[in-house]
């Protein structure tokens, strides 16, 4: 199993980024994904989830600014970010069962 994030990059506070990835070697369509990130110093914390039929979680710091979604066909998942602040810095990463993407820099700006 492969899990290819990209998407990330430096931006203004306020801006959007949207994180992509990929995942190959897997039956995408039956399994939860998630977003975790990990800022400097801090130690790794979920973002958002989503199930196999759809359901979405997210953390308390994210929701409302950020939107997850996946494309079964593509076995692409998606992190719409939106009103970015500087705490949201950090290194983020897919996750589909035991696997992990390599990480996305995401660094915003004040």
């Amino acid at each position: 199993v492969q899990l290819q994030a990209s998407g990330g990059g430096l931006v203004q506070a306020g801006e959007s980024l949207k994180l992509t990835c990929k995942a190959v070697g897997i039956n995408f369509r039956l399994y939860d994904l998630g977003w975790y990130r990990q800022a400097p110093g801090k130690e790794r914390e979920l973002v958002a989830t989503i199930t196999s039929s759809g359901t979405k979680d997210y953390a308390d710091s994210v929701k409302g600014r950020f939107t997850i979604s996946r494309d079964n066909v593509r076995r692409t998942v998606f992190l719409q970010m939106n009103s970015l602040k500087p705490d949201d810095t950090a290194v983020y990463y897919c996750k589909i069962l035991n696997f992990w993407g390599k990480g996305t820099l995401v660094t915003v700006s004040s």
